[in-house]
Formats: C-alpha cells, sequence, structure tokens
C-alpha cells in the first residue's frame, strides 16, 4: 500500500506576513509545497492530504491541488478551533486552533494508510521522503519514525526560531522530544548551551494509522489539563504528543538521521536564502528547472 503524505498547512504564519505555503519559491513559480510533493512522488507515496483552514479552500484548490491533477490522488481535511471531541467546547478567549498534533488528529477519518507528516512551509529534501517510505513499508502499529535534522542547518539569520530538540539512545530510538524556543544563530556553536550537531525535530514525521487513537486519547489528556482556564495560547504540539506515548511505553519512534539541507521560511527576510538554495539545487541537476512540465 502506498504511503500518504500528510502536510500541515492550515497555519497562516504571522511573521511571515501572509499565506507563505503558496508563495512563489522555484525558477517557474513553485511553492515548497511543489518540492515536497515532488519528492514524495519519486520516494513512492500515493497520495496527498492537506490539513487547511476552510478559508484557504479555494485558493489551495486552484493554485495547489490542480497541478497535481493526474499525477498524485489529492484530499483536504479542515482544521478549526471548533474541531474538538465530543464533550469539549472552545473556551472563552481562545482565537486560534490548537497545534501541530491537533491538525495531524483532525485528519484520523481521512488517512487509513501508513502516512508522513510535513510542514507545508519547510523544504525537507529527497533522502527525508527516501527514508520515511522505506520506513512506512515496513512499520509496525506501535512504531513511528522522525527525520532528524542538525541544529546548525536549520536556524535562521533573520531572527529567533523554535526547535524541538531530540534525545536519542545509542541504538537510534527517539527518548523525548523538548521545544526550545528562542533560539539564534549566535546561541549555537563551540562553548554555547547548544551544538550545531544537536538532533532537532522540523516536525517531519512516519507513522501507520494507528497512532491516531493514541492521539486521541492525549488530545483529550491535553483538554482536560485546561480545566475551565482560558488558554489562549496553549498548544497540543505533536512532537509532545509522541514524546507521551514513548515515555508510556505506548510508541516506539525511530531517529531517521538525514544530511539532506532543511530550509524554511519564518520569516519574510528567510525567502530570498530559499530561493538562492533552491536554485543550487535547479542547477546541479537535483530539480528540473520545470517541475509539472
Amino acid at each position: 500500500m502506498a504511503p500518504t503524505l500528510l502536510v500541515l498547512a492550515a497555519g497562516m504564519g504571522s511573521r511571515y506576513g501572509g499565506l507563505k505555503q503558496i508563495d512563489p519559491i522555484g525558477p517557474s513559480g513553485e511553492t515548497m509545497l511543489d518540492y515536497s510533493v515532488f519528492d514524495a512522488l519519486r520516494a513512492g507515496f500515493g497520495r496527498v492530504v492537506f490539513v487547511i483552514r476552510r478559508d484557504f479552500e479555494a485558493v489551495f484548490r486552484e493554485r495547489i491541488a490542480a497541478a497535481y491533477e493526474g499525477r498524485i490522488a489529492v484530499d483536504f481535511v479542515f482544521q478549526s478551533l471548533e474541531a474538538l471531541p465530543a464533550g469539549f467546547t472552545v473556551p472563552a478567549g481562545r482565537e486560534k486552533p490548537w497545534g501541530t498534533g491537533h491538525a495531524t488528529w483532525c485528519a484520523r477519518e481521512k488517512v487509513r494508510e501508513p502516512f508522513a507528516v510535513i510542514n507545508a512551509d519547510d523544504f525537507y529534501g529527497r533522502d527525508s521522503f527516501r527514508k520515511l517510505s522505506a520506513f512506512l513499508a515496513g512499520a509496525k502499529a506501535d512504531e513511528a519514525a522522525m527525520v532528524g535534522f542538525r541544529l546548525g542547518n536549520t536556524l535562521s539569520e533573520a531572527g529567533a526560531v523554535s526547535r524541538g530538540v531530540c534525545s536519542v539512545d545509542t541504538e537510534g530510538r527517539l527518548l523525548s522530544v523538548v521545544e526550545h524556543s528562542g533560539i539564534q544563530a549566535v546561541d549555537v556553536g563551540p562553548g554555547k548551551k547548544l551544538s550545531p550537531d544537536t538532533l532537532v525535530s522540523m516536525n517531519c514525521w512516519g507513522f501507520t494509522p494507528a497512532v491516531f487513537p493514541q492521539l486521541d486519547a492525549e488530545f483529550h489528556a491535553f483538554l482536560e489539563s485546561l480545566g475551565s482556564a482560558p488558554a489562549p495560547k496553549a498548544e497540543y504540539y505533536l512532537p509532545g504528543a509522541v514524546s507521551e506515548l514513548i515515555g508510556r511505553g505506548r510508541l516506539q519512534a525511530r531517529v531517521l538521521t538525514t544530511e539532506s539541507s532543511w530550509f524554511g521560511v519564518t520569516y519574510r527576510e528567510d525567502k530570498p536564502r530559499v530561493v538562492d538554495s533552491i536554485a543550487r539545487l535547479v542547477e546541479t541537476g537535483e530539480y528540473p528547472k520545470k517541475l509539472w512540465s
């Protein structure tokens, strides 16, 4: 069974200042999404499911999904603030959805095969999808995988970033992911608190459908922990949920270390660097000048 690519694309990009998921960065107007789907296709993925906001639907169908017609099956899942388990209501003062764990949970009725999860606005490289596809081909129900990147290769010159710092055992199994915020390039290097070789999660995961009941239980626990508090910014992060499942022995996660180039567009000032990076990969033959010819 060909795996599915689940793309988390519901964020607005407040620091970026626009809908960065569909901002062109390739030489022929390609988006970051286009490169992820292209890499997934050549790694053997058979379907892509986008998690978006309802008000993005028209532009996604027109500018994204139309490009993939006849190449890969496309489906949509809608993430909203009101999408909650039975018995829960939106707390007063809450204005935004519940994070990457919630976005993945929203896809539980649409994804029935092994699947990868990625962010829409990150570039993960061909090797990441190849390794995820190979893992998913033989993954057991209680197994997951995370593609690990080197911290030094994931920083932005335009400002601070948040990264999930990973603890890994000697056999390459993930022990935990701890979110660190406010990381800047000047804080990473020899003699600093964080080494550039530190493995971090960039939200590039592989799961079987058996993870959805687990995520559902974790999401229930997260919402119950909020009680009646307004919780205007509390988020149900996917790395945090995975860490909880690992800690309780409900899930095993293998770390797939890659030397693929990672880059993203957290800030609008990041875009020129991303455009240049894509151009160099096109020049070396990693990608055609026009992806969807």
